[in-house]
């Protein structure tokens, strides 16, 4: 069964960090496109940023660049997205997923295939 599991959210206030964790089971994580989602309440699930299956490139949402950094670990098979200076509008569910028809990732949730169920991320003083 092909799987990804979320953990790392929490609460946190403005200006610190966390760091999520996206581990995948029944598959090579180091393969495939791993995109990063989020949806706050009332809102779209929007895409945060994502990591290539290939090359290791990233593409990252304006909205988080120079602030949020996505990485894999093969050995671990696990992908991270490591979050600084957060504001409470980054308040949202994160969500991992992976693509399995390509090699290069982006940030349409619609082209993903496999989701993990999320984690709350909460940014509030």
């Amino acid at each position: 069964q092909l799987q990804l599991v979320e953990s790392g959210g929490g609460l946190v206030q403005p200006g610190r960090s966390l760091r999520l964790s996206c581990t995948a089971s029944g598959f090579n994580i180091g393969y495939y496109p791993i995109g990063w989602f989020r949806q706050a309440p009332g809102k779209e699930r929007e895409g945060v940023s994502c990591i290539n299956g290939n090359d290791g490139g990233a593409n990252y949402a304006d909205s988080v660049k120079g602030r949020f950094t996505i990485s894999r670990d093969s050995a671990k098979n696990t992908v991270y997205l490591q979050m600084n200076s957060l504001k409470p509008e980054d308040t949202a569910v994160y969500y991992c997923a992976a693509e399995d028809d390509q090699a290069l990732c982006d940030l349409r949730y619609y082209d993903y295939d496999i989701w993990g169920q999320g984690t709350q991320v909460t940014v509030s003083s």
